[in-house]
């Protein structure tokens, strides 16, 4: 696994695989006891472990020891954080489009969406 430095470069790296994808939609409907989350998938409980254990290493869920169970729960502002990130990206882009679009008006390079 390669290394990841920053918490912003943890969460997506957790978040890029599809079954903890799956565990985080799961959990976005409330918190499940491990057992629970992990029946849907097609795994030994001890690899399924493994996927929990990357997302709360990154701070994205959270677990608690409850009687014989183990209940897992999203950690919501760790997600604020990445879409922040997102959010400010977004924006950098628009506006790069904005320039080039206010540049080809000037310029008359604009097709106005004509093929060329």
């Amino acid at each position: 696994m390669p290394y990841h430095s920053n918490p912003l470069d943890l969460a997506f790296h957790a978040l890029s695989d599809p079954t903890r994808r799956a565990v985080v939609s799961r959990l976005a409907e409330g918190e499940l006891p491990v057992t629970a989350l992990a029946e849907p998938f097609d795994m030994a409980l001890p690899s399924f472990a493994q996927h929990l254990k990357v997302l709360e290493d990154c701070g994205l869920i959270t677990s608690e020891k409850r009687g014989r169970s183990r209940w897992c729960r999203l950690v919501p502002s760790r997600f604020d954080e990445a879409a922040d990130w997102m959010e400010i990206e977004r924006r950098r882009g628009a506006e790069r489009l904005d320039r080039l679009e206010a540049y080809l008006n000037k310029t008359g390079g604009h097709n106005d969406g004509k093929a060329v």
